[in-house]
Order: C-alpha cells, then sequence, then structure tokens
C-alpha cells in the first residue's frame, strides 16, 4: 500500500485546518495541522493571534517543525498524512514546500498539493471568529492585510488542486481532495 501525504497550503483564515479535519475523517489521514507544531512554542509564550510573534519564538517553532516532520518521515506505510501551511513568497516558502515533498518521496508516498484560495476580505472576515483564540491563531484583519502585502502568497505549483473556499464548504472541499487523490471509500 503506497501512503499518501496531502498539503494544504493557504493564507491564514483560508481553512487549512477545517478543511484538513474534514478530508482526515473521510481518509482515516492522520492531520498535522501547522498549529500542531507551532502551539508547542506559542502558547507557552502567550501568543494571543493579536501581538506579533518574534523572531527567536518563529525560531523555536521551526525546531519543533523539524522534529515533527522527522517523525512523519519515519511513520509506517499505512500512516497518510495531512499537512497544512501557509507559504509566503519569501525563500522559506518555497523550501517549505520542497521539505514536505522531499518527505513524501522519502516515504514512498503519493504528494499531492492543494492550494485553498480566498478573497483578502473574507479572510478578514474569518478572522475574528472564537475558534481561532483556541489556537492562538492569527486574528487581526489589519495584521494579516500587512502579512500579505509584505509576504505574499507562494504560487501554485504546476501539479497543485486549486480550490476556492469560500465557494466550497469545507466538507465538499474535502470530497473534492479526496476525489482527485482518488482516496474516497
Amino acid at each position: 500500500m503506497t501512503p499518501f501525504v496531502w498539503h494544504l497550503v493557504g493564507p491564514p483564515g483560508s481553512g487549512k485546518r477545517t478543511v484538513g479535519l474534514h478530508l482526515a475523517r473521510l481518509t482515516g489521514a492522520v492531520l498535522l495541522d501547522n498549529h500542531l507544531f507551532n502551539d508547542a512554542v506559542f502558547k507557552p509564550y502567550g501568543a494571543d493571534g493579536l501581538r506579533p510573534i518574534p523572531a527567536e519564538i518563529h525560531a523555536l517553532a521551526a525546531r519543533v517543525r523539524e522534529a515533527g516532520l522527522e517523525a512523519a518521515r519515519l511513520a509506517p506505510p499505512d500512516v497518510n498524512q495531512i499537512f497544512t501551511s501557509y507559504l509566503t513568497n519569501r525563500p522559506s516558502g518555497p523550501a517549505a514546500l520542497q521539505r514536505v515533498r522531499d518527505l513524501a518521496a522519502q516515504r514512498g508516498a503519493t504528494y499531492l498539493p492543494v492550494w485553498l484560495e480566498c478573497s483578502v476580505e473574507e479572510l478578514a472576515r474569518r478572522l475574528p471568529l472564537p475558534e481561532r483564540l483556541e489556537r492562538a491563531k492569527m486574528r487581526d484583519p489589519q495584521q494579516l492585510r500587512e502579512t500579505l502585502a509584505s509576504a505574499g502568497m507562494l504560487a501554485p505549483p504546476r501539479d497543485a488542486v486549486r480550490i476556492d473556499t469560500a465557494a466550497l464548504s469545507p466538507a465538499d472541499s474535502a470530497l473534492l481532495i479526496a476525489h482527485q487523490a482518488g482516496q474516497l471509500f
């Protein structure tokens, strides 16, 4: 059995975790949400999704993420994985995409990048929602606009599935992703 690695990529508020939860329920895959790694450092720091997180805290989160990626690489062949990421136009964006692609290759897994797209207005509407506080996610619409203006969003690779999460529900988005991968039932 060939394992599967999905990589859900989108800006803050695009629904990466929510779609990932639905996809995990459909496929039995393990959801490795970016906040699974970040929160190990963000929570002790006191991140609230409003104040900026300093570079040294991001560096600690990167160390946790590397350990998590190593554990994911060692997963048994019957474990399918779903990663979520916000990938920017900065050099770290393409490098992070390649790390997950390489992890899939090292596992002998099929890799499917999925770009979750949404208008900035819709993203800004979603950011203040209460469920984002629980996971120390970005909640300030102005910070979102500034982040997108300065860091942007990495363009999807040719092999990416693109989904407008304002047009489809999270459950329907997950169904579409699973169907694209041939992983339904």
